[in-house]
């Protein structure tokens, strides 16, 4: 089994080398303007997690993942020809909150300050 450093390393490619993918080879609409948040690898090197996001937010969720699981043959065959390993790893696609979740308390924290100094102008 690989070691964790070499799991890392091996997220990492993939994750360069679908994003690169997505904004040069893959010509799908579905596929436009979508990011890799990240990428987990199992330690038997069976599956990769891919996590997805999209600009629009997540009410472009089941088209983003249903373009990715029919593209994703093509896609694993391609990552295998670019990242060197005995067996490639299965593809699974996940959707990534993340960044919107982030967005959202971004935006309360704003809300907050705002409040704030509105606050203490009044003083």
């Amino acid at each position: 089994m690989p070691s964790g450093i070499r799991l890392q390393r091996i997220s990492d490619r993939i994750r360069q080398e679908l994003s690169e993918m997505l904004v040069r080879e893959i010509s799908d609409p579905r596929l436009q303007q979508i990011y890799v948040t990240d990428v987990t690898v199992d330690r038997e090197l069976a599956f990769a997690d891919i996590y997805i996001s999209a600009v629009e937010g997540s009410s472009r969720s089941d088209e983003v993942l249903t373009g990715l699981e029919s593209a994703s043959g093509f896609i694993r065959r391609a990552l295998s020809g670019r990242v060197d390993l005995r067996t490639f790893p299965r593809l699974r696609f996940h959707w990534d909150p993340t960044p919107e979740n982030a967005d959202q308390i971004e935006r309360a924290l704003a809300a907050l300050r705002k409040k704030d100094d509105m606050e203490e102008s009044k003083d």
